[in-house]
């Protein structure tokens, strides 16, 4: 039985985003135990307004919440009996738990887990990796690092790679991953003293499939299985991917409710937009994975819904499943990476 701990509040639309998603992951996985932890009288009250079979889940109280508008570092320290830290204290102290997914604050989140749980032994820094659609159909692509570390040094990028690569390859089945380095231009010698130490360092590392630097534009071409970049960089590049695709489609809204042609028109395309708003919606595509921390840690979009969420938790049990944590162990513990 694979136990994960839900973080039950935290999002905007919590608890009840949190609780569906996760009666559609048990559902699921047979093989799946959920320990939701969060004020339990609001729990229950959402338990009871749906369907299941309750054997498989568990409720651990914690009446307090950790903001999004909350300083990560003060509010781990002070907020003790919090929904996010109960669990990442529940992570920590019990070996049956594998992993743990919130929507919750990003900077708390990747705080506790650091300072909590701890990192995989020879990891410098954990990384956020989440996962984007790309135009070749069933190719999808990872982004190391989205927002973790905004300052990274070459070391850090360099293990992102590999823990990405590791991670594409271990969870979604990719052979031999295509990485590239975000950069300024596509040539060896662009970009910053850091890029230009980073791309030798890549360059040279045999247990990656280093396709050289690669520029935002390309990003959803689906030429690359795995981005490596700064969490500067990589927050603001998947934020814009996710606004371009909201606005795209209000505006294309826009335009069909402006004349009568167009709407006749858009009947004829209707199952086509349906198709293509699913295939960018952020919601079909789970969040991002906390890689290089010791035990599972998978942080959802605070918008999300109960397709994302359930989504969520399907990363966190697919990261167990595929034994990737031992993996990376194995690497670090050689010092080589």
């Amino acid at each position: 039985m694979i136990r994960i701990v839900i973080d039950c509040f935290g999002g905007d639309e919590s608890p009840r985003v949190n609780i569906e998603g996760s009666i559609d992951a048990l559902a699921r996985f047979k093989d799946l135990e959920l320990v939701l932890v969060g004020d339990e009288q609001q729990i229950k009250d959402e338990l009871a307004r749906q369907q299941f079979s309750s054997d498989r889940i568990s409720i651990v109280h914690a009446p307090d919440v950790i903001g999004c508008n909350e300083k990560p570092t003060e509010a781990v320290r002070k907020k003790k009996d919090s929904s996010l830290m109960t669990g990442i204290r529940l992570l920590r102290e019990d070996d049956t738990l594998a992993g743990l997914v919130s929507i919750g604050s990003t900077g708390a989140i990747v705080a506790a887990a650091t300072l909590r749980v701890g990192r995989v032994p020879g990891v410098v820094r954990p990384t956020l990796c989440p996962l984007l659609p790309t135009m070749k159909e069933g190719v999808i692509v990872g982004i190391c690092d989205s927002g973790a570390t905004v300052d990274c040094t070459a070391t850090q990028l360099y293990q992102f790679a590999i823990m990405g690569s590791l991670y594409m390859e271990k969870v979604f089945g990719v052979k031999s991953p295509r990485v590239a380095l975000l950069n300024v231009g596509v040539e060896e010698e662009k970009g910053d003293e850091l890029r230009k130490e980073v791309y030798q360092m890549l360059k040279n590392e045999p247990r990656i499939n280093f396709v050289g630097n690669m520029e935002g534009r390309e990003l959803l071409k689906g030429d690359v299985d795995l981005v490596v970049c700064d969490g500067f960089s990589g927050n603001v590049m998947c934020k814009t991917v996710e606004g371009t695709a909201i606005e795209m489609f209000r505006m294309i809204k826009k335009d069909i409710l402006s004349s009568l042609k167009f709407k006749i028109g858009a009947l004829f395309l209707k199952k086509m937009f349906a198709k293509e708003k699913a295939f960018l919606d952020y919601q079909n595509y789970g969040g991002s994975v906390l890689l290089g921390a010791s035990k599972v840690i998978v942080k959802g979009h605070g918008s999300s819904k109960r397709v994302a969420f359930a989504k969520c938790i399907e990363q966190a049990y697919m990261m167990e499943t595929g034994n990737l944590n031992p993996e990376l162990e194995k690497i670090f513990s050689e010092n080589k990476a």
